[in-house]
């Protein structure tokens, strides 16, 4: 999974912050409980599960980017919140 968010387009890397949690690790298996994700991989955007046992087609991936980004942003005039991904 995360080899298909580092070959991301440049502009679409520059709007997201990624966090990548380790299974093998407490940080890693507290991460994964506190989404409720009941398999792997999974992908949470802003704390929230959006994929779950499927590595998304990089497309529908970019617009989910793009969609939960823009929101974020509407309303904003000065500062820029980015969205979190994590893988």
């Amino acid at each position: 999974m995360a080899e298909s968010v580092k070959v991301l387009p440049e502009e679409i890397q520059s709007l997201i912050d990624v966090s990548e949690w380790d299974m093998r690790t407490r940080e890693g298996v507290q991460r994964f409980r506190e989404l409720k994700a009941k398999s792997l991989p999974s992908v949470a955007l802003d704390g929230e599960l959006v994929y779950e046992a499927l590595i998304p087609m990089q497309e529908e991936l970019i617009a989910e980017i793009r969609l939960r980004y823009q929101q974020k942003n509407r309303d904003s005039l000065n500062a820029v919140s980015y969205t979190h991904l994590t893988l």
